[in-house]
């Protein structure tokens, strides 16, 4: 959820947590990793692959 489209303050200042929360998780699983995690339509496809090595096109077939 984006900020800006919380209805209400608490709202707001709960998905400002979650934002801050995940950017956190994000840095200290990259650093772990030793490298940056896969973004966007990327990351989609590791994600797919990592299941069950299939993309998500040979899925569909």
């Amino acid at each position: 959820m984006a900020i800006e489209n919380a209805p209400t303050e608490k709202g707001k200042e709960g998905a400002r947590g979650l934002h801050k929360a995940a950017r956190a998780e994000e840095r200290a699983i990259e650093a772990e990793k030793g490298s940056d995690l896969a973004k966007g339509a990327d990351r989609f496809e590791e994600r797919s692959r990592s299941s069950d090595g299939k993309s998500a096109g040979e899925k569909q077939r």
